[in-house]
Order: structure tokens, then sequence, then C-alpha cells
């Protein structure tokens, strides 16, 4: 009798679990978030608590707008070029999930505090850009340039940085738990107080890389590699 409880309840809750929506623009979210009853979170975001997928269609479809889940392994946004997030970041837009930004040059780009969660940044070139406190977490940066890139105290759990180049870049303080490091260039990179916990970090290059401080519980690393850090 308890477990065909349990499994109701648990079903319940599946079928009145919140959805949040994300759209490519900050108008349509707001203007759609009045149509379909929902609350707008002052970005790209709709909350709503239960998603008919034909009223968001057809709502999106009127307001000439693109969605897509939350945290989708997929997104289907339209892609950002560079001067559209610097544009949008400069009028005080911080919520980029989800973006597309893949091979984006924003080299020296200012956007501390942005929120680039889920974001498809692979190949991007990201070199001295000011990244820091920014959230990251479980965004595809691999291959990305972030040589030299200040990501002082950023949220990268889970964040993809597979060949990553973070020569010389600053991540003091930053959370890359479990985040995938593999063969990622940590060449002079600043990791003092870092959280690796869990991270993947088998193949990265760790010469002169200052890990002075870091958490390195339950990481992945060769012995090898190791000795050539700075501790």
């Amino acid at each position: 009798m308890k477990n065909i409880i349990s499994i109701g309840w648990n079903s319940w809750l599946k079928r009145h679990k919140e959805s949040v929506l994300l759209f490519d623009s900050i108008a349509a979210a707001s203007e759609i978030a009045l149509m379909l009853n929902g609350q707008w979170d002052g970005c790209n975001g709709v909350i709503i608590a239960k998603c008919d997928e034909v009223a968001v269609n057809t709502a999106a479809k009127l307001k000439i707008a693109t969605w897509c889940y939350q945290g989708a392994s997929k997104a289907v946004l339209d892609r950002l070029t560079a001067d559209e997030i610097l544009r949008r970041y400069a009028m005080g837009e911080r919520n980029f999930i989800n973006a597309n930004l893949r091979c984006a040059v924003l080299a020296s780009a200012k956007l501390s505090e942005i929120n680039l969660s889920y974001a498809k940044l692979s190949w991007a070139d990201l070199s001295q850009a000011n990244l820091s406190k920014a959230d990251l977490t479980a965004a595809d940066l691999s291959q990305a340039n972030l040589s030299g890139a200040d990501l002082s105290k950023a949220y990268l759990m889970r964040t993809n940085l597979t060949k990553a180049d973070l020569q010389q870049a600053s991540l003091r303080g930053a959370n890359l738990s479990s985040a995938n490091l593999n063969e990622v260039n940590l060449t002079d990179a600043d990791l003092t107080g870092a959280n690796l916990s869990l991270a993947d970090l088998r193949g990265a290059n760790l010469h002169f890389c200052n890990l002075s401080g870091a958490n390195l519980t339950g990481a992945k690393f060769i012995e090898s590699d190791l000795a050539f850090a700075l501790q």
C-alpha cells in the first residue's frame, strides 16, 4: 500500500512540475508569459505550471520567436552574434542560458557575472575576456580559446572544457566540480583555491599551473602530469 501511494505521489509531482521555457528575446518572453498565464523571470525565461507545447508554439509563432526548455541538451535558439550579446549585455541583460555562441569572437569582452549556463561555446574566442563570477554551469567550452581570461570565482560545474586553451587564465576560487578538463591547456594558469572535486583532468597540461589550496578530492588525473603543477 505504501509503495502504491509513493508511486501515485511521484506521478502527481511529475504531472504538476513547473517548466522553464527560454525564448530568443526578452520582449517575446515578457509578452508570451502574459499570453500563457506564466511568470516572466525578467529576462528571456517564462515559468509555467503546466506546459502545453501546442499553446507555446502558437504564442511563439505569433511573436515570431523560438524557444526551448531550460537545460535542453540541444539548443533550438537562434545563434547569437558577438555584437548582439555585447549589445544586450550593455543594456543590462545577464541571462543567456542555452545561448548558441559556437565560434563566437568575444576576445577581451567584459562579461562579468553573465549567465551562460548550458550555453554552446565550443570553438569560441574568449581570450583575455572578463568572465569573473560568470555562471558557465554545464556549458560546452570544448576547444574554446580562454587564454588569459579572468574566470575568478566563476561557476564551471559540469562544464565541458575538453581541449580548451586556458593558459595564463585566472581561475582563482572558481568552482570546477565535476568539470571535464580532458587535454585542457592550463599552462601558467592560476587555480588558487579552486574547487576541482570530481573533475576529470586526465591529459591536461598543468605545467607551472598554480594549484595552491585547490580542492582535488575525487579528481581524475595522471600523477606524472600533476608533478609539473605548483602546489
